[in-house]
């Protein structure tokens, strides 16, 4: 691959960032219109599978679309996740029954699986390590707005529009977006023939899917999860045995085990499931507990959204000057001291509260993952960034699927056995109590069994958190080598006494 030109760079960028808020809005402006959907749709069984489609498509794919961008280039694999993402949102707009959307959804999400990680490799490719994050934090600002602007938008369309421009609103956007890639990017990469390890790649996308679905399925159907994890499990085996077989394997297994690499995942990982713990359970707390309004505990969570950018554009700023292995260990740290304030939570507290330990583990986030992706990043040459990228991305996403069932599973074996009360509490009564914020409870107990079995889950969120900073500390120091920015086929190592130079 070919320098590109700076003057070129900024348009890139721009369809990056278009390419990224289809993806961004997509979380918010669905779970705005939602109910509309499947109020017309039906089937409100299937409601929680309209968002789990896309998550299990887009982990699913994630490291198979990498490693292809490594094969053939970024551009082509980009403009290939840009059309598959359109056509399932095409058709999402056409959907006739909850059934037909959940597959439109898987669509999407293998869309999605291509985008998000080959987006940020081709960052990688174009920038050194200080402007880098620098571009990484424009790229986070894309989520913040897409957080707010998503319900608002949500809202304006189901009340003025059809649901279906939900979905479509996304075209106009994708197009501009591969027009910038056609335009603007010119890899010059040298066509070599080797065969690609589509075995392996299936065999991989079929054992994650199984494990989501079990992860996705446990406290519903213990037949589907057992079934779903037996074919993970022999997947999974078919996948390694394949992958030791392969001339090209899809995985390379040892790019994994890199030390950078797989202890800064596995600190992406344990953030994750530290950040949908905190989505998940800090509105129904703020709801349910503090008797405040669905808007109010909206805010409780926008605030760590806003965080997270701002986070992410000082920590790039300061990458040259206090290295990449400090800014991650702040992120982390900031963690488990945000995730302590919900300890502190309690009947008559202010939603301010919450509020600012959201606000804390926004720039914690911004920190840890601007600099753990720089980190992955730089521990690789051109030719295994887009692999590594995308290991350091599904890694976040299986930490959000596993946060969401470990999380739930305390806070559900919490209120079977009673929620600190004597007697379980009664579902139907939590409803009611989360349906009808502020409204006085006839039973105390409701209202205590739910505040207790909160109180356990932000317990295991804050253990969770102080994990993360433990295994921050297992990661080395990284140093990329010195190489133009916007060159590519650079190498690099990581090892624990070297430092991050800025000039990388």
């Amino acid at each position: 691959m070919s320098e590109i030109p700076a003057r070129r760079r900024p348009f890139i960028v721009a369809a990056i960032m278009a390419s990224m808020a289809m993806i961004s809005i997509e979380a918010t402006i669905v779970s705005t219109a939602m109910p509309q959907i499947a109020s017309q749709l039906g089937d409100l069984h299937l409601y929680s599978w309209v968002f789990s489609a896309f998550l299990l498509a887009q982990t699913a794919m994630t490291v198979a679309f990498g490693k292809l961008a490594d094969l053939y280039g970024r551009r082509p694999i980009l403009l290939i996740g840009i059309a598959i993402f359109l056509a399932g949102s095409l058709l999402c707009g056409f959907a006739w029954s909850m059934p037909s959307l959940i597959a439109f959804r898987l669509i999407q999400g293998v869309g999605a699986g291509a985008i998000q990680p080959v987006a940020l490799t081709l960052v990688g490719d174009m920038y050194s390590v200080e402007e880098r994050g620098k571009v990484q934090g424009y790229l986070a600002s894309v989520w913040g707005v897409s957080s707010v602007a998503g319900p608002l938008a949500g809202g304006l369309i189901i009340q003025h529009f059809s649901w279906a421009w939900i979905f479509w609103i996304n075209i106009p956007i994708g197009i501009l977006a591969a027009v910038g890639f056609i335009a603007f990017l010119n890899e010059g990469i040298t066509r070599e023939k080797r065969k690609v390890d589509v075995l392996g790649a299936g065999l991989f996308a079929v054992s994650v899917a199984a494990l989501m679905v079990a992860l996705t399925e446990i406290g519903s159907s213990a037949a589907t999860v057992v079934a779903a994890l037996a074919v993970a499990v022999a997947a999974a085996v078919l996948f390694l045995a394949q992958e030791r077989r392969a001339r090209d394997p899809m995985m390379d297994i040892g790019l994994w085990l890199r030390r950078s690499i797989a202890t800064a995942n596995l600190v992406t990982l344990l953030s994750g499931m530290t950040v949908i713990g905190l989505t998940t359970f800090l509105p129904m707390y703020v709801q349910g507990v503090l008797g405040q309004t669905p808007l109010v505990a909206g805010f409780t969570l926008t605030v760590m959204v806003l965080g997270w950018p701002i986070g992410a554009t000082v920590a790039a700023k300061n990458f040259s000057r206090f290295g990449l292995r400090p800014i991650l260990l702040f992120g982390a740290a900031l963690l488990p001291i945000g995730a302590s304030v919900f300890l502190f939570l309690g009947p008559g507290a202010s939603p301010l509260l919450a509020g600012f330990g959201s606000l804390i583990i926004g720039f914690g986030m911004g920190f840890l993952t601007n600099a753990a992706i720089v980190i992955v990043q730089s521990s690789v040459g051109w030719s295994e960034r887009g692999a590594a990228t995308s290991s350091n991305i599904f890694s976040r996403n299986l930490g959000s699927t596993l946060g969401a069932t470990a999380l739930g599973a305390v806070f559900n074996l919490s209120l079977a056995h009673g929620g600190g009360g004597a007697l379980p509490a009664s579902l139907d009564r939590i409803q009611e109590l989360l349906e009808r914020p502020g409204a006085i409870v006839a039973d105390p107990q409701t209202q205590g069994a739910l505040a207790h079995s909160l109180h356990l889950t932000f317990w295991a969120m804050f253990c969770v958190a102080a994990l993360t900073f433990a295994l921050a500390l297992l990661v080395p120091k990284t140093k990329p080598t010195a190489v133009p920015a916007g060159a590519a086929r650079e190498t690099a190592t990581a090892e624990p006494e070297a430092l991050p130079t800025p000039e990388a």
